[in-house]
């Protein structure tokens, strides 16, 4: 049993030896980035952030996963591999990060979409995603995360449409 556990550390440990250090800096960050808005939602004791944060993380992996598995698009590098559309390191990156924006403010979030940012570049750089693919990931992230995540506190401005009528809901949270 520890024969094959200290092979498998070797494998892990040979495997990211062979990536080039953007590409580690990417994987890590995609990584980092969600598990850090998840820790802000643990820290700050933000139960329903927790929630928010799970629908909108759960909804991109599912539909990254499923137009993956659907456009079978081949990756740049012309490995065997059809899954390179969208970015699933990119995806998962900007999904936390548009969370910790919309949950806690753009002040909290910059640092992570620079991280988000970087995470797409890094998946070019290392021909493993074309422009588009990581421009689409980021879009899935920022697109279920807009849609699931409500601000933790204060003001919520809200644009409403009903029949004929226009309006404005204003929302405080104490």
């Amino acid at each position: 049993m520890k024969k094959i556990l200290i092979l498998c550390m070797l494998l892990n440990i040979t495997s990211h030896a062979a990536k080039s250090k953007t590409e580690l800096a990417g994987d890590i960050l995609a990584t980092l980035i969600p598990v850090i808005g998840l820790g802000a939602t643990v820290y700050n004791e933000d139960y329903d952030g927790s929630i928010e944060f799970l629908k909108a993380y759960g909804g991109t992996g599912a539909v990254t996963q499923i137009l993956k598995y659907t456009v079978r698009e081949q990756r740049p590098n012309n490995s065997t591999s059809y899954t390179s559309f969208p970015s699933g390191h990119t995806s998962s990156a900007f999904s936390g990060a548009s969370f910790i924006h919309k949950r806690y403010g753009i002040k909290y979030a910059i640092p992570a979409y620079i991280g988000a940012v970087y995470t797409a570049y890094s998946r070019v750089k290392a021909e493993k995603h074309y422009t588009q693919d990581v421009i689409a990931g980021a879009l899935l992230g920022i697109g279920f995360s807009w849609y699931f995540v409500t601000p933790y506190k204060n003001l919520q401005v809200t644009p409403t449409v009903n029949n004929d009528a226009y309006g404005v809901n204003f929302k405080y949270k104490w």
